[in-house]
């Protein structure tokens, strides 16, 4: 089943789109500042391990036109918190348990919404992203599990990455993503090995 998703903010409107199998493992929250061409691929991959996929934009379509939204931390993490708790109140997602799938900017709003969420937030993937701007607090608050993929070109996301491992109390693990692989799959197989445990 495939529903279309969206969510009223003060700013506007948010987007998405719900991927339902008929017996899904899990839920996995694509979080993306705007839609973008692989997201269908990203759903796919995840379909294949048995989840269900959200994928939702956390940018309005009029704040799409600034290039520093991606940048407001706090803002993105009310979104993804709004988006968390809408899930707890739909019929077909709010008995699945959660995890989120991000990348790039998104990041450091992925991990804040997790630690304010710790109940309902059995893992989180990252693809890039600088996860040091989540703030100590956020990092030293995370109880899900946090997979970190990095293209071998990102240094940047790397160090960040470092900094950010004095605050990370729980499990975190790293991984390359080679040229080729695709790190949705990377990330599917992880969850499912997390929900399976």
């Amino acid at each position: 089943m495939n529903r279309f998703i969206t969510l009223q903010t003060p700013h506007g409107s948010l987007h998405g789109q719900l991927d339902l199998p008929d017996t899904p493992c899990g839920l996995v929250l694509i979080a993306r500042a705007h839609h973008v061409a692989e997201d269908v691929a990203i759903s796919s991959s995840f379909a294949e391990f048995g989840f269900a996929t959200l994928t939702m934009e956390l940018l309005t379509a009029q704040e799409v036109q600034f290039p520093d939204a991606t940048q407001n931390v706090p803002r993105l993490t009310q979104r993804l918190i709004d988006i968390l708790d809408m899930t707890r109140k739909d019929g077909d997602m709010e008995q699945l348990p959660l995890a989120i799938y991000t990348s790039g900017d998104v990041g450091p709003a992925a991990i804040r919404a997790a630690a304010l969420r710790d109940t309902l937030i059995r893992a989180v993937a990252c693809h890039g992203g600088l996860i040091d701007r989540a703030g100590g607090q956020a990092l030293d608050l995370l109880v899900a599990p946090l997979l970190m993929l990095f293209d071998a070109a990102d240094l940047i996301g790397k160090t960040a990455y470092q900094r950010a491992t004095s605050h990370l109390g729980g499990v975190h693990v790293t991984q390359s993503v080679t040229m080729g692989e695709d790190p949705a799959a990377i990330a599917a197989t992880w969850f499912f090995d997390i929900f399976s445990g």
